[in-house]
């Protein structure tokens, strides 16, 4: 086999080894944050139509269930309105923090996190992506849950367009922490339980009117993130309410999802790597 010097080669015709030891260009540009977000939230939405609607009638009838029930305990005023107001957000927790929980774990045991680690995706726009459509999917029953407790317990629905800001926060804070849950969990079935126990959280602290919880246990009401979420939801039912402090709740809600979708976001790196 004959050999050509280097120097006996065209110009731009060296071998590629040598553009190898220069250093070999990437395969493609890594993906934006926000268009990356884009696609994951598209695709997730999609799958969750199909996929999810039996599992949001469920949490829409069994909140719808609950307020009957506490009907025939809670007669008005403000138990009245922390029972819709928690029975509403509880929906939320359903999907944004029990299911978003089973579905990250699901995907950490099948290995499908592999395959998000091989595309260009930023770790944040696939947390971010899959939270928001979790978080998404329960506007209708969201919407269905508190139009039915306001009537049933004679509670006014003028200002029920506060679900545009509750829902979201909410929404944000239940799924960053569902999320977490289910990248942290070591196996699948754990991420499961978490999920379950999270929502059974929001359904005992959110759902019973506060004044009637011991005292440690309105500690551990005051730590879970939908708590501010039903608060501001709750206030908004009154005669005259102050949208000062509904603002303050919803500001707390919004800082605790940013912090729950930081820690899911450290979460998949975390996961992803292993």
């Amino acid at each position: 086999m004959s050999t050509v010097p280097a120097d006996a080669l065209p110009s731009g015709a060296l071998p590629v080894q040598a553009h190898a030891e220069d250093g070999a260009a990437p395969l493609a540009p890594r993906a934006r944050l926000l268009p990356a977000m884009a696609a994951v939230y598209r695709a997730q939405l999609s799958r969750a139509r199909v996929a999810r609607i039996p599992l949001l009638f469920v949490a829409t009838f069994q909140s719808i269930g609950i307020m009957v029930l506490m009907r025939g305990v809670v007669d008005g005023g403000s138990e009245a309105r922390a029972v819709v107001a928690g029975s509403t957000v509880l929906v939320v927790a359903f999907v944004a923090l029990n299911l978003l929980a089973q579905y990250f774990g699901q995907l950490r045991a099948s290995g499908g996190l592999d395959h998000y680690a091989t595309l260009p995706v930023p770790p944040a726009a696939v947390v971010l992506g899959a939270a928001g459509a979790y978080a998404s999917f329960t506007v209708p029953g969201t919407v269905v849950t508190a139009v039915a407790g306001s009537v049933l317990f004679g509670l006014p629905l003028g200002q029920l367009w506060i679900l545009g800001a509750v829902v979201p926060l909410a929404g944000a804070a239940l799924a960053g922490l569902g999320a977490a849950l289910g990248l942290l969990a070591p196996r699948q079935e754990l991420a499961t339980l978490l999920g379950q126990l999270g929502m059974s959280a929001a359904l005992l602290l959110g759902v019973l009117p506060a004044e009637r919880l011991p005292e440690p246990i309105g500690w551990a009401r005051d730590l879970l993130p939908s708590t501010y979420g039903v608060e501001a939801l709750a206030r908004t039912f009154d005669p005259r309410p102050d949208w000062a402090v509904v603002a303050v709740d919803l500001a707390i809600c919004g800082a605790v999802g940013v912090v729950s979708l930081a820690v899911a976001t450290w979460a998949y790196r975390r996961a992803a790597v292993r």
